[in-house]
């Protein structure tokens, strides 16, 4: 029994060292000084507030905690590059705007930015992405998907088949507009084709600040479709082909790094990191909840997968 214990206390140290280690960016990182290219990692579906794990939508990032790295990142004098890698289907617009607008900031302070997409990095993936000085994409990678939906879910006939009835008691003839209880009137529906039109005008906006595109170019791609990395190389969304690695010496490169750059990461991974280590890579499993503004791409979503049309290099 004692041995079992000294064993696990073993184990327990050698987990707080890899923790360390990694936290650092590994063996180099335990050494001081250096010129370091800061990795930020937006995984899952990208939200609000803080990130984590949801078991309807597997790993989420929390606009919260990458906007304080990439603040972190552009106050740490020891980093001369940023290099966010994105694996997210999208998620809520107003999240994807405040990393946007972290991004922006960090450029504007004189740090060097490239945006590196795995899988996929479509709709609120690429609306992060947009304001890089460099993007990169493998051949595959899944992206573009610009665009803005709000879903309605009409039960009313179900709810009538099975003898269920509702009342509401509202302040004001709008208030329950999405409720599944009812169908949407003319004027419900164009609130909600206002509120749509709206966001997706700000991220047309932003996506053509971000590249540097007109906005009816941007326009011509922004139809919701989703690109591969090839096709959105073809159509100006992404700059080069090629993966983590690439995008890594392409940031040390920008910021005159001579050699292979040491990476620095800020958040230590946790127990269910290494837990989730073998699907995170994977596109999150979710369920679309009626009324939730969020990016059309994620959608598409089924579990165990995505389902998707056959894209056009075409805009």
């Amino acid at each position: 029994m004692l041995a079992g214990f000294l064993l696990l206390v073993m184990l327990g140290a050698l987990v707080v060292l890899w923790v360390a280690m990694e936290s650092a960016g590994g063996m180099e990182g335990l050494t001081a000084g250096g010129n370091r290219v800061a990795v930020i990692r937006i995984e899952g579906l990208i939200m609000s507030g803080r990130g984590g794990f949801s078991f309807l939508g597997g790993p989420t990032s929390g606009s919260d905690d990458i906007v304080a790295e990439i603040e972190r990142a552009t106050e740490d004098e020891e980093v001369k590059a940023i290099l966010v890698r994105i694996n997210s289907p999208g998620g809520s617009a107003a999240a994807s705007q405040e990393i946007y607008q972290a991004i922006r900031r960090a450029r504007k302070a004189g740090k060097v930015v490239v945006a590196s997409m795995a899988d996929m990095a479509a709709s609120g993936g690429y609306y992060v992405a947009a304001p890089a000085e460099a993007i990169y994409a493998a051949p595959a990678t899944l992206t573009g998907s610009i665009g803005v939906i709000v879903t309605h879910q009409d039960m009313s006939e179900l709810l009538t088949k099975i003898g269920v009835k509702s009342e509401a008691v509202k302040s004001g003839e709008l208030k329950d507009m999405l409720s599944p209880t009812r169908p949407l009137d003319e004027k419900q529906r164009a609130v909600i084709e206002a509120l749509v039109a709206e966001v997706y005008e700000q991220f047309v906006a932003d996506v053509a600040a971000g590249r540097g595109m007109d906005r009816e170019d941007v326009i011509a791609l922004a139809d919701g479709r989703i690109y591969t990395g090839s096709q959105a190389k073809a159509n100006g969304l992404v700059d080069e082909l090629g993966g983590f690695q690439e995008a890594l010496l392409e940031a040390g490169h920008l910021a005159g790094i001579e050699g292979k750059p040491r990476i620095k990461e800020y958040r230590a991974p946790s127990l269910l990191d290494w837990m989730l280590r073998g699907t995170s890579a994977r596109a999150p499993r979710m369920a679309v909840t009626g009324g939730l503004l969020y990016d059309d791409f994620a959608a598409r979503l089924v579990r165990g997968g995505v389902e998707l049309p056959v894209p056009s290099a075409e805009p």
